[in-house]
């Protein structure tokens, strides 16, 4: 009777306070005055019941991790609606408080009961006598399906390479083809990937005299690169004896899923930045499953080196993301800490020399700031915007050295770049005290102003519901971006669109531009990266609760990755493309977890 009262007061409370994290107007008729209302509390109130009468109740522990999931969970998405509706969050909203003990207990409660339920399914397969499961061939045979497999993902990209061709050549792709064409070089894009890229399209074109032949090169070098790394994960998978259909699932999905291949036909560096952390990734988890065999095995550890070093060439933030996964790694790994270290300076020394060599021998300018101070940047441009009162005589003088008035007019709160683009970085350079203080001094002034300036450029990596637009009405070479920036699409000069297939153009420009995807229930969270954050999230906290410490390393790696991300200029899908090329691995380690740990 008690647990029946309990399930119908939380149903209650809980579809009272659902609008608050629903993306539409607040006591909308379509949800009060509406049958959907009364299912919704049904379906809870069954769900709350159902629950309560059969997890422990006594199981302190499981409470505590599903509880504080769940207080993150649900403050994302009352922050994240707002911040997607109003571009703010008000602390004075009485809302949000009491709507958050509420939604954070009704979630509580519904994670503790999937994990049981995953507990029983992941027990039911393990059950599962050795000849039920669908037996590998032999092992010439074995080593001929990771050839297949490679085959198969690569030739399912081929017919969207000659669609699209010569390949999506988009973020950035124009200003780091011209710095190897003008002999101009400076540290904003990793150089290495600078180089890579426009020295392929000069060369080619210089032999060839086609700039889309340059382009079309690089996609396929590119295209074979990242096929590579994902066939090494299944062939992973195969040594581990893993199940065919995860092994094959796995296939289809690097092959066929649409974020996968538009990337990994894109000329962007986060496709070659994310085929080097996957397999970090693979490193840590067989460093956290068998520390033993990992460290008397050379290929592993220059595996480990070479992965680390490639991820922080190809983008900067890499780096700072590494350096916070160094200290875990001594934390986790006390026996081995000395081969720990060795590796750990192989990989940064190897970035560092790298980079420094590139930038000396090309004589490379060094001087911009503004990629690191995105957020402080923001920070003064909303303050300046809509509280400008708080700046006095002498701190608008002092603002205006760095950002020009001009330029903070033209903040806008989803992308720094409008502001960050015009920041003065000689003037900065030259007394950054003054300019810090400012920033502190405005910062303690309005607190609550840098808190949302920081989560409007971030929110769309932690809130599921996040449709991006952050372009939305810029025009580029060949388009205006409309209700949807959710990829790049085009080519950018000197290349040119020359589509082999058209329809099948259209499809990834439709994917790419508009928002039908989002409109569609379930397979929108498959293109979500808020979602996909959550996901990891939940095995994150479901592994902790089993208490398999060993296989957590490559999600501390993710979370130091995201850490960087959040930080930057505004929430792209590319930013965090690791989440789905390592979505294979993740669903290895879920339903394989045995076959994985190494004893």
């Amino acid at each position: 009777m008690k647990i029946t009262a309990a399930a119908f007061i939380l149903a209650t409370a809980a579809t009272l306070c659902f609008p608050q994290i629903l993306n539409g107007e607040e006591n909308s008729l379509t949800f009060t005055n509406s049958i959907f209302a009364v299912l919704l509390w049904g379906l809870c109130f069954c769900m709350l019941r159902r629950s309560l009468m059969i997890i422990d109740l006594c199981d302190r522990r499981s409470w505590r991790i599903s509880g504080i999931f769940a207080l993150l969970f649900t403050a994302a998405m009352l922050f994240g609606v707002r911040l997607d509706r109003t571009e703010n969050v008000d602390f004075k909203d009485l809302k949000i408080w009491i709507s958050l003990p509420v939604l954070a207990v009704f979630f509580m409660i519904l994670v503790r009961r999937a994990w049981d339920l995953l507990d029983k399914g992941l027990q039911r397969r393990a059950k599962r006598t050795f000849a039920d499961q669908i037996k590998w061939p032999l092992q010439i045979r074995e080593q001929r399906t990771d050839i297949i497999s490679f085959a198969v993902i690569f030739l399912c990209w081929v017919p969207v390479f000659l669609a699209v061709y010569p390949g999506f050549f988009v973020y950035d792709a124009q200003d780091e083809y011209v710095q190897v064409a003008t002999r101009m070089f400076s540290t904003h894009h990793p150089l290495v990937h600078v180089l890579l890229l426009g020295g392929i399209i000069c060369g080619v074109h210089k032999v060839l005299g086609s700039y889309n032949m340059g382009i079309a090169c690089y996609v396929v070098i590119q295209m074979l690169c990242v096929a590579g790394s994902f066939a090494f994960l299944l062939s992973y998978f195969r040594k581990k004896k893993i199940s065919r259909a995860v092994y094959f699932a796995g296939v289809f999905y690097f092959a066929l899923f649409p974020v996968v291949v538009m990337f990994a036909l894109c000329s962007a560096k986060d496709a070659l930045f994310a085929a080097a952390l996957l397999l970090l990734l693979l490193c840590l988890l067989q460093m956290g499953t068998g520390a033993d065999k990992f460290f008397t095995s050379p290929k592993w550890m220059f595996l480990f080196v070479v992965s680390a070093a490639g991820m922080m060439l190809f983008r900067n933030n890499g780096l700072y993301a590494f350096v916070l996964m160094i200290p875990i790694l001594f934390l986790y790994l006390k026996g081995h800490r000395k081969k720990v270290c060795l590796c750990a300076i192989l990989a940064v020394a190897g970035c560092f020399l790298l980079n420094t060599g590139l930038r000396i021998a090309l004589h490379a300018d060094n001087s911009e700031n503004q990629e690191l101070l995105t957020v402080p940047i923001q920070q003064l441009a909303r303050t300046y915007k809509y509280t400008p009162e708080v700046f006095d005589e002498q701190d608008r003088r002092t603002l205006y050295e760095i950002l020009p008035e001009e330029a903070l007019r033209m903040y806008n709160a989803r992308l720094s770049d409008p502001v960050k683009v015009r920041f003065e970085n000689d003037t900065f350079q030259k007394d950054k005290s003054k300019y810090a203080w400012l920033w502190l001094k405005i910062g303690l002034r309005k607190p609550l102003s840098y808190f949302n300036a920081w989560w409007m450029t971030s929110y769309g990596f932690w809130y599921p519901d996040t449709v991006v637009n952050v372009y939305g009405g810029n025009t580029v070479f060949t388009f205006t971006y409309q209700d949807s920036s959710y990829f790049g699409y085009e080519v950018e000069q000197p290349g040119a669109r020359e589509s082999k297939i058209p329809w099948l153009d259209e499809v990834y420009r439709r994917l790419s531009l508009e928002i039908w995807k989002e409109k569609v229930p379930v397979l929108s969270m498959f293109f979500s990266m808020g979602a996909m954050f959550w996901l990891y999230a939940f095995f994150f906290a479901y592994f902790v609760y089993r208490r398999k410490y060993h296989i957590l390393l490559p999600f501390y790696m993710l979370l130091c990755v995201w850490l960087t991300v959040i930080f930057g200029p505004t929430y792209l899908p590319r930013y965090v493309l690791i989440f789905w090329f390592a979505l294979p691995l993740l669903a290895g380690m879920v339903l394989e977890e045995e076959k994985i740990h190494v004893v």
